[in-house]
Protein backbone atom coordinates (compact mmCIF):
# COMPACT_ATOMS: atom_id res chain seq x y z
CA UNK A 1 0.00 0.00 0.00
CA UNK A 2 0.97 3.73 -0.43
CA UNK A 3 0.95 6.02 2.36
CA UNK A 4 0.84 9.87 2.90
CA UNK A 5 0.51 12.79 4.81
CA UNK A 6 -1.63 16.39 3.83
CA UNK A 7 -0.22 19.66 5.40
CA UNK A 8 -3.33 19.79 7.34
CA UNK A 9 -4.19 18.53 10.48
CA UNK A 10 -0.75 20.28 12.71
CA UNK A 11 2.44 19.06 13.03
CA UNK A 12 2.35 15.65 12.04
CA UNK A 13 -0.21 16.02 9.46
CA UNK A 14 -3.14 13.79 8.57
CA UNK A 15 -2.56 10.33 7.48
CA UNK A 16 -4.14 9.17 3.88
CA UNK A 17 -3.99 5.92 1.62
CA UNK A 18 -3.35 6.62 -1.64
CA UNK A 19 -4.08 4.84 -4.60
CA UNK A 20 -1.30 2.90 -6.63
CA UNK A 21 -1.17 5.19 -9.30
CA UNK A 22 -1.05 7.83 -6.86
CA UNK A 23 -3.89 9.95 -8.59
CA UNK A 24 -6.34 9.16 -5.68
CA UNK A 25 -6.54 9.85 -2.06
CA UNK A 26 -8.76 8.76 1.07
CA UNK A 27 -8.28 10.37 4.56
CA UNK A 28 -8.23 7.30 7.54
CA UNK A 29 -9.12 9.19 10.88
CA UNK A 30 -11.25 5.87 11.77
CA UNK A 31 -7.71 3.82 12.37
CA UNK A 32 -4.79 6.39 12.48
CA UNK A 33 -5.10 10.39 12.64
CA UNK A 34 -1.53 10.26 11.79
CA UNK A 35 1.42 7.85 9.99
CA UNK A 36 3.11 8.32 13.26
CA UNK A 37 0.22 6.80 15.46
CA UNK A 38 -0.28 4.21 12.56
CA UNK A 39 3.29 2.93 12.60
CA UNK A 40 2.79 2.68 16.57
CA UNK A 41 0.09 0.02 16.35
CA UNK A 42 1.46 -1.17 13.06
CA UNK A 43 0.35 -4.87 13.64
CA UNK A 44 -3.09 -3.46 14.02
CA UNK A 45 -3.40 -0.78 11.82
CA UNK A 46 -1.56 -1.93 8.86
CA UNK A 47 -4.62 -4.92 7.67
CA UNK A 48 -7.13 -1.93 8.17
CA UNK A 49 -4.98 0.44 6.09
CA UNK A 50 -4.29 -2.26 3.46
CA UNK A 51 -8.14 -2.80 3.39
CA UNK A 52 -8.57 0.82 2.67
CA UNK A 53 -5.91 0.67 0.37
CA UNK A 54 -7.68 -2.29 -2.31
CA UNK A 55 -11.07 -0.68 -2.04
CA UNK A 56 -9.12 2.26 -3.60
CA UNK A 57 -7.94 1.19 -5.80
CA UNK A 58 -10.77 -1.45 -7.06
CA UNK A 59 -13.42 0.87 -6.76
CA UNK A 60 -15.27 -1.15 -4.02
CA UNK A 61 -16.71 2.51 -2.87
CA UNK A 62 -18.77 0.38 -0.11
CA UNK A 63 -15.91 -0.05 2.48
CA UNK A 64 -14.83 3.34 2.45
CA UNK A 65 -16.77 6.49 2.31
CA UNK A 66 -16.57 7.85 -1.19
CA UNK A 67 -17.10 11.45 -0.72
CA UNK A 68 -13.95 11.42 1.22
CA UNK A 69 -11.99 10.22 -1.77
CA UNK A 70 -10.30 13.13 -3.38
CA UNK A 71 -8.21 13.77 -6.27
CA UNK A 72 -4.21 13.79 -4.87
CA UNK A 73 -2.85 17.17 -5.16
CA UNK A 74 1.12 16.76 -4.48
CA UNK A 75 1.40 20.39 -3.14
CA UNK A 76 -0.54 19.72 -0.38
CA UNK A 77 1.60 17.16 0.75
CA UNK A 78 3.94 17.64 3.60
CA UNK A 79 6.36 14.50 4.37
CA UNK A 80 4.82 11.16 5.10
CA UNK A 81 6.45 12.08 8.61
CA UNK A 82 6.78 14.93 9.13
CA UNK A 83 8.49 14.67 12.12
CA UNK A 84 10.49 11.91 13.05
CA UNK A 85 11.77 10.20 16.64
CA UNK A 86 15.13 9.26 14.65
CA UNK A 87 16.35 9.56 11.62
CA UNK A 88 19.72 7.78 11.16
CA UNK A 89 21.59 8.04 7.91
CA UNK A 90 23.89 5.45 6.55
CA UNK A 91 26.74 5.65 3.90
CA UNK A 92 25.70 1.89 1.97
CA UNK A 93 27.47 2.46 -1.01
CA UNK A 94 31.30 2.07 -0.55
CA UNK A 95 32.06 3.36 -4.61
CA UNK A 96 31.11 6.80 -3.40
CA UNK A 97 32.94 7.13 -0.18
CA UNK A 98 36.40 5.19 -1.72
CA UNK A 99 35.93 7.80 -4.62
CA UNK A 100 35.65 10.61 -2.60
CA UNK A 101 38.75 9.28 -0.37
CA UNK A 102 40.74 8.66 -3.60
CA UNK A 103 39.95 12.28 -4.60
CA UNK A 104 41.60 13.23 -1.78
CA UNK A 105 44.47 10.85 -1.05
CA UNK A 106 43.59 8.79 1.39
CA UNK A 107 42.78 4.85 1.68
CA UNK A 108 39.40 3.35 2.78
CA UNK A 109 39.56 1.96 6.26
CA UNK A 110 39.22 -2.22 6.39
CA UNK A 111 36.57 -1.56 8.55
CA UNK A 112 34.60 0.32 5.96
CA UNK A 113 33.66 -2.97 4.48
CA UNK A 114 32.53 -4.81 8.07
CA UNK A 115 31.04 -1.86 10.14
CA UNK A 116 28.98 0.32 8.71
CA UNK A 117 29.04 4.66 8.70
CA UNK A 118 26.21 6.18 10.07
CA UNK A 119 25.59 9.71 11.58
CA UNK A 120 22.49 11.43 13.40
CA UNK A 121 20.70 13.53 11.23
CA UNK A 122 17.59 16.19 11.29
CA UNK A 123 14.58 14.37 12.45
CA UNK A 124 12.59 17.41 13.82
CA UNK A 125 11.20 18.36 10.65
CA UNK A 126 11.45 17.24 7.14
CA UNK A 127 10.86 19.42 3.99
CA UNK A 128 7.43 17.83 1.98
CA UNK A 129 8.07 16.76 -1.64
CA UNK A 130 7.40 20.13 -3.45
CA UNK A 131 8.61 22.54 -0.35
CA UNK A 132 11.50 25.00 -1.09
CA UNK A 133 15.08 23.81 0.16
CA UNK A 134 15.82 27.01 2.46
CA UNK A 135 19.58 27.68 2.34
CA UNK A 136 20.73 31.10 4.07
CA UNK A 137 24.16 31.31 1.50
CA UNK A 138 24.98 29.55 -1.75
CA UNK A 139 28.66 30.11 -0.16
CA UNK A 140 28.13 26.63 1.85
CA UNK A 141 28.22 24.57 -1.21
CA UNK A 142 24.31 23.33 -1.73
CA UNK A 143 24.14 19.64 -2.57
CA UNK A 144 21.77 17.37 -2.97
CA UNK A 145 21.57 13.58 -1.91
CA UNK A 146 19.47 11.52 -3.80
CA UNK A 147 18.58 8.03 -1.21
CA UNK A 148 16.27 5.32 -0.37
CA UNK A 149 15.09 4.89 3.21
CA UNK A 150 13.22 3.18 5.35
CA UNK A 151 10.93 3.62 8.02
CA UNK A 152 10.76 1.12 11.31
CA UNK A 153 8.04 -0.12 13.68
CA UNK A 154 9.34 -0.91 17.42
CA UNK A 155 12.71 -2.42 17.37
CA UNK A 156 13.97 -4.00 20.19
CA UNK A 157 18.16 -3.28 21.02
CA UNK A 158 20.38 -5.78 19.68
CA UNK A 159 18.72 -7.29 16.97
CA UNK A 160 20.35 -9.56 14.64
CA UNK A 161 20.10 -8.38 10.59
CA UNK A 162 18.05 -11.45 10.06
CA UNK A 163 15.10 -10.23 13.15
CA UNK A 164 15.94 -6.45 12.06
CA UNK A 165 14.79 -7.41 8.24
CA UNK A 166 11.03 -7.82 10.07
CA UNK A 167 10.96 -4.61 11.36
CA UNK A 168 10.92 -2.71 8.03
CA UNK A 169 7.67 -1.80 7.61
CA UNK A 170 7.39 1.17 4.74
CA UNK A 171 10.20 2.28 1.97
CA UNK A 172 10.59 6.03 0.50
CA UNK A 173 13.24 8.46 -1.14
CA UNK A 174 15.06 11.18 0.62
CA UNK A 175 16.90 14.38 -0.37
CA UNK A 176 19.47 14.77 2.48
CA UNK A 177 20.25 17.92 1.81
CA UNK A 178 24.30 19.03 2.36
CA UNK A 179 26.05 21.48 2.82
CA UNK A 180 29.53 20.81 1.43
CA UNK A 181 31.78 23.69 2.10
CA UNK A 182 30.85 23.90 5.77
CA UNK A 183 31.52 19.83 6.34
CA UNK A 184 35.14 19.94 6.15
CA UNK A 185 35.48 22.36 9.52
CA UNK A 186 33.07 20.56 10.94
CA UNK A 187 34.46 17.36 11.05
CA UNK A 188 37.67 18.48 11.78
CA UNK A 189 36.66 19.57 15.07
CA UNK A 190 35.64 15.40 15.56
CA UNK A 191 32.10 15.36 16.70
CA UNK A 192 30.33 15.31 13.36
CA UNK A 193 27.76 17.15 11.10
CA UNK A 194 25.31 19.97 12.90
CA UNK A 195 25.83 22.90 10.61
CA UNK A 196 26.77 21.09 7.23
CA UNK A 197 23.27 18.86 7.42
CA UNK A 198 20.11 20.91 7.40
CA UNK A 199 16.04 19.40 7.02
CA UNK A 200 16.01 17.19 4.10
CA UNK A 201 12.96 16.24 2.47
CA UNK A 202 10.90 12.85 1.69
CA UNK A 203 9.10 11.39 -0.91
CA UNK A 204 5.46 12.06 -1.27
CA UNK A 205 4.32 8.82 -0.29
CA UNK A 206 6.49 5.67 2.13
CA UNK A 207 5.17 2.22 0.21
CA UNK A 208 5.11 -1.30 1.88
CA UNK A 209 7.89 -3.41 0.72
CA UNK A 210 5.36 -5.81 -0.97
CA UNK A 211 4.23 -2.73 -3.42
CA UNK A 212 7.53 -3.22 -4.81
CA UNK A 213 7.15 -7.42 -5.53
CA UNK A 214 10.51 -8.52 -7.16
CA UNK A 215 12.37 -5.11 -6.57
CA UNK A 216 12.32 -6.02 -2.83
CA UNK A 217 14.93 -8.68 -2.26
CA UNK A 218 18.18 -9.02 0.20
CA UNK A 219 16.61 -5.74 2.43
CA UNK A 220 17.49 -3.61 -0.97
CA UNK A 221 15.54 -1.90 -3.52
CA UNK A 222 16.59 -3.11 -6.83
CA UNK A 223 15.84 -0.07 -8.95
CA UNK A 224 17.47 2.73 -10.78
CA UNK A 225 17.28 6.03 -8.78
CA UNK A 226 16.51 8.86 -10.93
CA UNK A 227 17.90 12.56 -10.28
CA UNK A 228 17.21 14.93 -12.77
CA UNK A 229 18.85 18.88 -12.13
CA UNK A 230 16.49 21.93 -14.05
CA UNK A 231 15.40 19.36 -16.01
CA UNK A 232 18.70 17.43 -17.58
CA UNK A 233 19.13 14.02 -16.54
CA UNK A 234 22.09 13.76 -13.25
CA UNK A 235 22.02 10.55 -12.53
CA UNK A 236 20.17 6.94 -12.36
CA UNK A 237 22.39 4.31 -10.57
CA UNK A 238 20.52 1.46 -9.50
CA UNK A 239 19.97 1.06 -5.73
CA UNK A 240 20.49 -2.46 -5.46
CA UNK A 241 23.60 -2.67 -6.27
CA UNK A 242 27.42 -1.90 -4.91
CA UNK A 243 25.44 -1.92 -1.57
CA UNK A 244 27.33 -2.88 0.75
CA UNK A 245 25.39 -2.77 3.41
CA UNK A 246 21.00 -3.58 3.47
CA UNK A 247 18.46 -2.16 5.15
CA UNK A 248 18.48 -4.77 7.60
CA UNK A 249 22.12 -4.63 8.62
CA UNK A 250 22.28 -0.74 8.58
CA UNK A 251 19.16 -0.94 11.13
CA UNK A 252 20.99 -3.36 13.46
CA UNK A 253 23.72 -1.20 13.48
CA UNK A 254 21.90 1.53 14.71
CA UNK A 255 20.08 -0.59 17.34
CA UNK A 256 23.15 -2.75 18.66
CA UNK A 257 22.71 -0.23 21.96
CA UNK A 258 19.34 1.42 21.87
CA UNK A 259 16.23 -0.12 20.81
CA UNK A 260 14.78 2.49 17.86
CA UNK A 261 10.91 3.93 18.29
CA UNK A 262 8.30 2.98 15.66
CA UNK A 263 8.63 5.77 12.98
CA UNK A 264 12.58 5.48 12.91
CA UNK A 265 14.20 6.65 9.55
CA UNK A 266 16.88 4.48 8.12
CA UNK A 267 19.31 6.30 5.56
CA UNK A 268 21.04 4.30 2.56
CA UNK A 269 23.49 7.53 2.14
CA UNK A 270 24.04 8.47 -1.42
CA UNK A 271 23.41 5.86 -4.56
CA UNK A 272 26.75 5.14 -5.82
CA UNK A 273 27.58 2.52 -8.77
CA UNK A 274 31.01 1.44 -9.38
CA UNK A 275 30.13 2.40 -13.16
CA UNK A 276 29.70 6.33 -13.45
CA UNK A 277 28.23 6.09 -16.84
CA UNK A 278 24.99 5.89 -14.60
CA UNK A 279 25.82 9.53 -13.48
CA UNK A 280 25.26 10.84 -9.75
CA UNK A 281 23.13 11.28 -6.78
CA UNK A 282 24.69 14.42 -5.52
CA UNK A 283 27.23 17.61 -7.30
CA UNK A 284 30.02 15.84 -4.60
CA UNK A 285 29.78 12.70 -6.38
CA UNK A 286 30.10 14.34 -9.79
CA UNK A 287 32.83 16.69 -8.74
CA UNK A 288 35.02 13.38 -7.21
CA UNK A 289 34.66 11.80 -11.17
CA UNK A 290 36.20 14.97 -12.43
CA UNK A 291 38.62 15.65 -10.25
CA UNK A 292 40.10 11.84 -10.32
CA UNK A 293 39.53 12.31 -14.12
CA UNK A 294 40.65 15.63 -15.06
CA UNK A 295 42.47 17.06 -11.83
CA UNK A 296 40.28 19.46 -10.58
CA UNK A 297 35.96 19.60 -10.39
CA UNK A 298 34.17 21.43 -12.72
CA UNK A 299 30.33 20.93 -12.34
CA UNK A 300 29.81 24.13 -9.71
CA UNK A 301 27.10 23.17 -6.38
CA UNK A 302 23.78 24.66 -6.95
CA UNK A 303 22.47 28.47 -6.86
CA UNK A 304 18.86 29.72 -5.66
CA UNK A 305 16.67 28.89 -8.51
CA UNK A 306 17.83 25.38 -9.26
CA UNK A 307 15.31 22.53 -9.03
CA UNK A 308 16.54 18.91 -8.20
CA UNK A 309 13.62 16.08 -9.07
CA UNK A 310 14.28 12.94 -7.33
CA UNK A 311 11.98 9.73 -8.37
CA UNK A 312 12.23 6.24 -9.06
CA UNK A 313 10.30 4.00 -11.32
CA UNK A 314 9.41 0.38 -11.39
CA UNK A 315 10.14 -1.91 -14.45
CA UNK A 316 6.84 -0.63 -15.93
CA UNK A 317 7.97 2.91 -15.92
CA UNK A 318 4.93 4.10 -13.26
CA UNK A 319 6.59 6.19 -10.31
CA UNK A 320 6.82 4.40 -7.43
CA UNK A 321 6.96 6.76 -4.43
CA UNK A 322 5.63 10.19 -6.75
CA UNK A 323 8.56 12.67 -7.28
CA UNK A 324 10.47 14.94 -4.88
CA UNK A 325 10.62 18.48 -6.79
CA UNK A 326 12.26 21.33 -4.85
CA UNK A 327 13.91 24.73 -5.54
CA UNK A 328 16.87 25.86 -3.83
CA UNK A 329 15.58 29.21 -2.29
CA UNK A 330 17.27 31.84 -0.61
CA UNK A 331 16.61 31.64 2.93
CA UNK A 332 14.14 34.73 4.10
CA UNK A 333 13.13 35.26 0.31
Amino acid sequence: MKLASLKQGGRDGTLVVVSKDLQRAVPVPGIAPTLQRALEDWQSAAPRLNRVYEALNHGNVQTIDAEDVFALDTTALAAPLPRAYEFVDGSAYLPHVARVRKARGAEVPESFYTDPLMYQAVSAGFYGPRDPVLVPSEAFGIDLEAEVVVVTDDVPMAVTPEQAAGHIQLIGLVNDVSLRNLIPDELAKGFGFLQSKPRSALSPVFVTPDELGEAWQDSKVHLALLTHINGEWFGAPEAGVDMQFNFAQLIAHAAKTRPLSAGTIVGSGTVANEDTALGASCFAERRTVETLRDGKPSTPFMKFGDVVRIEMNDRSGASVFGAIEQKITAAGA
